[in-house]
């Protein structure tokens, strides 16, 4: 019962990212947000998650895990209320923000109680390989209940359905886990702000680009300012005692190597998510809860690949799912990248989809084991925080570089397509052209469907120098397959 607690709060928080995904169409239209500027619905959710996730991992050493848990679902909760009410794209970027406040409070804690729960050995590697099979398949699930408040309900209804969930979390929390013994510290408050704020401009230059181009001063003034923050971050760091982000962490070559990987993978998994949820829905002309449906794939075969992975890590360890996995990944997005206007969903989606999520399963679960691996009871928090922080601001920074190329790609196709319609359109056609800028299909159809299949290579790109992390730094001692056995292996770093 208190993996279900712990696993149910990771679904919940995992599952946001995506149930929004389906929505954005509708969302879109709702509350007049451009094709560009829609990827701010996700970001501003993933960006605050993922800054803010290391402050969340120290508050649960210091004030106690299940305490801190248990707040970071109230205001969650909270925050969908605000976002499910909102009345125009502010308000519903605000709550976007402060729901990624609350994941970022909770997702690090829920993943902490696990070490402090469960035995290592075969225990905990079956409770990781459920927790990871809920953090990979929980995006799937999101579409798949995304669609189905959609297309029952309206676009408001994939927020509020937080409200329920996560009250009946708050109450079986006190009942089914323990508190957490308290380690003293102090909260780096400095590093937390400095952290998120940089990776806020880097993403809004990326975003801004793909809008306005690289020369605009804006774009450049961001990532300048990002540069900036972020080397002040870093100083920070190195000079605070009580670091949200132990540097340390980063001097075993498995460990930075495991953060790198999900660095990549993130940026992968968003934007496979993020770019067939609007191609389904707006070139193959999908409803909301069929664009669900076809999603449904994803989360059963991304069980297998966790599945797979849990079974046979302590006899081969983790780095042949590492470089399989990403492999996979990798082979299913260049399958992706053939999508055009004339694509089907059973014979141009499912495919490379089953490919890509069978090797999303085997990396999740072996990442997490390794970025755990070595760790001191104390700062199991932080080490947790700081593998969902790669997970979350990979993902954010992936997502803008990948609109960056959706845009660009888009944009040099609506040059070729716009003449060709402006000669076949319609006096009414041209006027509505005028007035929204918006063409009609099946020019927009070819627009968006080369941005996609652009996106698609980059995010390829990713996966693969996933894989050469894995194969070249990712090193496993026989002392680590004794840990995953259950034996006593060397002591904690």
């Amino acid at each position: 019962m208190a993996l279900f607690v712990i696993a149910s709060c990771q679904l919940m928080v995992v599952l946001d990212i995506t149930i929004v995904n389906i929505a954005l169409p509708h969302i879109q239209s709702s509350l007049d947000f451009s094709t560009t500027s829609l990827s701010w619905v996700v970001n501003a959710y993933t960006l605050t998650f993922g800054g803010l996730l290391l402050l969340g991992g120290r508050a649960g050493d210091i004030l106690g895990r299940r305490r801190v848990f248990v707040f970071g679902v109230l205001l969650f909760v909270l925050a969908s209320l605000l976002g499910g009410f909102a009345q125009n794209s502010g308000q519903l970027l605000g709550a976007r923000a402060l729901q990624g406040v609350g994941g970022a409070i909770a997702s690090p804690t829920s993943l902490a109680l696990i070490s402090t729960t469960f035995r290592e050995g075969p225990e905990r590697n079956r409770a990781f390989g459920v927790f990871a099979a809920v953090s990979a398949g929980g995006g799937a699930i999101g579409l798949l209940a995304g669609g189905m408040l959609v297309e029952w309900l309206n676009w408001r209804w994939v927020l509020f359905v937080n409200v329920p969930i996560g009250l009946l979390i708050v109450l079986a929390t006190p009942r089914y886990i323990r508190e957490s013994e308290r380690h003293p510290g102090r909260f780096d408050i400095a590093g937390a702000l400095t952290s998120t704020a940089g990776m806020v401009l880097l993403v809004y230059g990326f975003i801004r680009a793909a809008q306005e181009g690289w020369r605009d001063a804006l774009t450049l003034a961001s990532f300048a300012g990002a540069v900036v923050v972020l080397a002040a971050f870093v100083l920070i760091e190195r000079r605070s005692r009580q670091p949200i982000t132990p540097l340390h962490m980063f001097a075993d070559r498995n460990r930075a190597g495991t953060y790198g990987i999900m660095l990549c993978l993130a940026a992968a998994i968003f934007g496979m998510f993020f770019f067939l949820t609007l191609f389904v829905q707006n070139v193959l002309g999908f409803s909301p809860l069929a664009a669900g449906l076809a999603f449904l794939p994803v989360s059963a075969v991304i069980a297998v690949g966790a599945g797979l992975a849990s079974r046979f890590l302590p006899d081969y360890g983790p780095k042949p799912f590492m470089v399989v996995g990403a492999i996979l990944a990798a082979a299913g997005l260049a399958w992706l990248t053939l999508t055009d206007v004339h694509s089907t969903y059973a014979g141009s989606v499912l495919g490379p989809m089953l490919v890509f999520s069978l090797g999303m399963g085997m990396e999740f679960v072996s990442l997490t084991l390794m970025a755990l691996s070595n760790v001191s009871t104390p700062e199991t928090g932080a080490a947790s925080g700081l593998l969902n922080a790669t997970q979350q601001v990979g993902g954010s920074l992936g997502l803008s570089i990948l609109v960056t190329m959706f845009g660009t790609a888009s944009t040099n196709e609506a040059d070729k397509q716009i003449p060709d319609f402006l000669r076949q359109a319609t006096p009414s056609e041209r006027l509505r052209f005028e007035q929204t800028g918006q063409v009609p299909k099946p020019w927009s159809d070819e627009i968006l469907t080369a941005g996609v299949s652009a996106a698609f290579i980059m995010a390829a790109i990713f996966t693969v120098v996933a894989a050469l992390i894995a194969l070249v730094v990712i090193q496993v001692r026989p002392s680590d397959l004794e840990r995953l056995k259950g034996g006593p292996g060397p002591g904690p770093m």
